[in-house]
């Protein structure tokens, strides 16, 4: 079992790691109505902060951009007041952290913001499926409404905004959420993005609002702070690329261009298409790349000593063992995470995972 790759030092652009290993972004659904993470959010990023990299769970950019109940944002100064402090607590533990930044377009339910919004996306395609609401407990996702060229730079400058906010308030680092199903990846899609102007159809087009959003983040802080995240392939929320391997050596020969810290690449746990995208991310993008899902210790070393990435995001494993990084290099047994407890309020399931013996 031998891990040792994962636990060497790692520099992604100006992100110094103590090791390899990063926390993936997890949606815990423990902030407020209006998006304020709670007060024992700190404890828990805290406790995991001996991955190389903590990335928090999605944060929204505006209460237009929220979508699910109890997620937070970074738009407020009651909700920048409180990432402070988990960005201090995460220092403290000699932690680095970035925060992941989401607009979530139709895979929203008005019912779960707390501050009125508008559910919008490229087009007027409602999601599949239903979400859930603290109010009314599972119902359909909106439909949204298709967003005007004109309201796009909007959209943009909202990215950019909270992530110079986030560095002035001392995270590491940004990561723009292009994956999942979520806006931008909306954009990309083959299916949700039914656009016949500037912004769809052609693949050129489809990468056009992401990119601008890259560009409009760039402009507000060092790209060497910046990653991204994209889920080739990943069919989660509805999400269809019927042109995929196209897509994405356009979308990630783009992105090799603006020197950005990494590009955060997630394998898809069902509907994996025959490529592989971190392979396919590798023979493209130029650049630092960090692999997710469904990796062990084990097979995420292998990967890196193979130079298929250079570190390695857990998600799940995370949740449950927040001494994760320690577990992996002693070998030591892992805790089943509670299922159902991850989106639940409170800090059962959340702060009071045990952690190795000293």
């Amino acid at each position: 079992m031998n891990t040792t790759s994962l636990f060497s030092p790692l520099s992604l652009g100006g992100i110094d790691m103590k090791n390899r290993i990063v926390m993936a972004p997890l949606t815990r659904s423990r902030a407020s109505t209006t998006g304020i993470p709670a007060p024992f959010a700190a404890a828990y990023y805290a406790q995991r902060a001996t991955a190389g990299l903590v990335i928090t769970e999605a944060t929204q950019i505006s209460f237009d951009a929220m979508g699910y109940c109890r997620t937070p944002g970074i738009h407020t100064p009651e909700q920048r007041a409180a990432w402070s402090k988990v960005v201090d607590a995460v220092h403290a533990k000699g932690g680095k952290i970035a925060v992941q930044l989401w607009h979530v377009g139709r895979i929203a339910s008005a019912l779960n913001r707390g501050v009125a919004g508008e559910t919008v996306a490229p087009s007027a395609v409602q999601a599949p499926g239903k979400m859930w609401t603290d109010q009314k407990g599972m119902v359909d996702h909106d439909v949204p409404r298709a967003l005007e060229e004109s309201e796009i730079p909007r959209i943009a400058a909202d990215f950019a905004a909270s992530a110079k906010a986030a560095v002035d308030l001392g995270f590491d680092g940004v990561e723009i959420h292009s994956a999942n199903g979520y806006l931008l990846h909306q954009f990309l899609s083959s299916n949700v993005n039914q656009r016949n102007d500037n912004y769809g159809g052609s693949i050129e087009n489809r990468v056009r609002m992401p990119l601008e959003v890259v560009e409009a983040v760039l402009d507000a802080v060092p790209a060497n702070r910046v990653g991204l995240r994209v889920s080739p392939g990943h069919e989660f929320n509805g999400i269809q690329e019927t042109d995929l391997e196209d897509l994405y050596a356009h979308y990630l020969a783009r992105l090799s261009g603006y020197g950005l810290a990494y590009l955060h690449v997630m394998r898809p746990f069902a509907n994996a298409s025959a490529t592989d995208p971190v392979t396919l991310a590798r023979g493209v993008y130029k650049g630092a790349i960090i692999a997710c899902g469904g990796y062990t210790g084990v097979t995420g070393a292998q990967l890196v000593s193979s130079g298929g990435a250079e570190a390695i995001a857990f998600g799940t494993n995370y949740i449950s063992n927040p001494d994760l990084a320690e577990r992996i290099k002693t070998g030591a047994a892992l805790t089943a995470p509670h299922q159902a407890t991850f989106y639940t309020p409170g800090e059962k399931g959340y702060t009071d995972y045990p952690v190795l013996a000293a």
